[in-house]
């Protein structure tokens, strides 16, 4: 089999590599990939957001699995684009994606069929989101409604903070079209979660969860980003937790979608926060994570890909899917200034000094032209450690990011410290 996988982030670069590791997959297409992928990977030099041009790229290829990693094509339709032309694909439809792309739509689907969330309201009038904060009690979460690359949150601990973040969002536009509208949701607290599910429009298997750290400094301080790192499983994370968030979340959902003409298939991502009442809904996403799928796919012990075809047959309930015990933690090393401006272009060194057990999932990476391996983004590799122990991975993670280093390269000293995410 021939599969082409749509990205070139490091959660690209861990799908590439699970999938290289059944003897069915004879050859991988990555678009546009990294200097990672380009190990394992013919790279196809087309944007994600280039839908023409990956539609051309794929067809006029030998392809017999697309698998869509980041939010940007599924938004505008590359995976319908492909069902019409007959052809197998990991990955919803932009009808069923709009539970990520659209935060207001999710509030009100969740709304309407009962599955729990923190209350909001949804304005695309500047001035009267302005009105609703007079009576407000803070903190309050403020939402760009659209996509906004994981950036378009915001906690506003006073009413200045908050008009200050609405004037950013809405009238400012930081982060584009994807600010017409915002979300104004109730501040939850408790512990975070990303819980994981895969989903063929009828089913879902038991769900696998990660903890991911979104700030950039240490003691999840300074502006949020893509996520720093990632730790699974999560040490509070119990049998009966995977439970009650698949009854009350993962299986409504994909019922409910379904039922309202949007099936979907693939993985369902919830970001989720533990109350005292129960797991709530912050948001989903309609994609594998990042950096959370880099420490959940070297833990899959069931073959990716015939968990893949399964989905695209509807055929996912008679899979069992497997996880190890082992612990994995994933570490991200950043450009210096990520996440505003940073520079590019500069060589990574230490690659090869890594002990073979470890994982270097490359994100922000690319070959210059005498083919070393330099900078091309502000999340630049992330380092997963696997062990038997949350703190024997932490261990073994941080003993090789020293080893690896870049100029100006950042990354956080606290990931998976028990209660830092």
């Amino acid at each position: 089999m021939n599969v082409f996988v749509v990205g070139n982030g490091a959660r690209e670069h861990a799908i590439c590599v699970k999938l290289a590791q059944n003897p069915k997959v004879t050859k991988i297409f990555a678009a546009p990939g990294n200097a990672g992928t380009a190990s394992i990977a013919e790279n196809v030099g087309i944007k994600v957001d280039d839908i023409p041009g990956l539609i051309q790229a794929i067809t006029s290829r030998p392809v017999h699995l697309v698998v869509i990693g980041p939010e940007i094509p599924l938004a505008r339709g590359l995976a319908e684009n492909l069902l019409m032309r007959g052809m197998e694909v990991f990955g919803p439809t932009s009808a069923a994606a709009h539970i990520e792309t659209s935060k207001a739509f999710a509030k009100d689907f969740m709304y309407r069929h009962g599955v729990p969330a923190p209350s909001s309201v949804t304005f695309s009038n500047f001035n009267d989101a302005l009105d609703y904060l007079n009576g407000s009690v803070f903190p309050l979460v403020i939402k760009a409604d659209g996509l906004s690359q994981g950036k378009g949150v915001i906690i506003a601990e006073n009413i200045e903070e908050a008009k200050s973040a609405l004037d950013y969002i809405m009238m400012q536009k930081a982060f584009g079209e994807a600010g017409n509208s915002v979300v104004i949701e109730e501040f939850l607290s408790g512990r975070e979660v990303s819980a994981f599910a895969f989903a063929d429009a009828h089913s879902t298997s038991p769900v696998v969860a990660a903890c991911d750290y979104k700030r950039i400094f240490d003691g999840n301080k300074g502006p949020n980003t893509g996520g720093m790192g990632s730790y699974s499983p999560p040490e509070f994370f119990t049998p009966e937790l995977g439970k009650v968030i698949s009854e009350n979340i993962m299986d409504p959902v994909i019922k409910h979608m379904h039922d309202e003409h949007r099936p979907y298939k693939g993985i369902l991502y919830g970001g989720l926060m533990l109350t005292p009442q129960g797991p709530k809904v912050l948001e989903f996403n309609a994609r594998f994570g990042d950096p959370e799928t880099q420490v959940i796919l070297p833990r899959l012990e069931t073959d990716l890909l015939s968990i893949m075809q399964a989905i695209s047959n509807n055929q996912l309930n008679r899979l069992r899917i497997n996880w190890s015990q082992d612990a994995c933690v994933g570490v991200v090393m950043a450009s210096g200034g990520y996440p505003g401006k940073y520079q590019t272009g500069l060589p990574v060194k230490g690659l090869d000094e890594v002990d073979s057990d470890i994982m270097v999932f490359h994100a922000g990476t690319s070959l210059d032209d005498d083919g070393r391996i330099v900078t091309s983004g502000g999340r630049v590799v992330t380092v997963v450690a696997k062990a038997s122990t949350l703190e024997q991975a932490r261990e073994r993670v941080y003993d090789n990011i020293r080893r690896i280093s870049f100029k100006d390269c950042y990354y956080r000293k606290d990931i998976a410290l028990t209660g830092q995410a």
